[in-house]
């Protein structure tokens, strides 16, 4: 979770820092309107694929990460399943 956390506010602050700069590039451009609105548009759609290629990549990272808890976890249960049952089997010797 705390790579989580890390990487959300890396993208919080990469989204703040693009909007920002955009704005700043559209007060001060020497340029006409209609082709400062252009550039500012495919400049958002480059920053909306980065991000969205991005979620994408951290999504699959997650999935991974759950995948290798689940396993873990699974593998834990099997060792408590198989401990209980031989204490369960030395505990029936013991009795006889």
């Amino acid at each position: 979770m705390e790579n989580f956390n890390g990487t959300g506010k890396v993208l919080g602050a990469l989204a703040v820092g693009a909007l920002v700069g955009a704005a700043l590039g559209v007060l001060f451009a020497p340029e006409k309107g209609s082709t400062l609105r252009g550039k500012f548009v495919d400049g958002a759609k480059d920053m909306a694929h980065d991000l969205k290629r991005k979620m994408k990549d951290e999504a699959a990272s997650l999935r991974r990460k759950a995948k290798d808890l689940e396993d873990l976890a699974e593998e834990k249960l099997e060792d408590m399943a198989d401990n209980f049952k031989q204490q369960a089997e030395e505990t029936t010797k013991v009795k006889h």
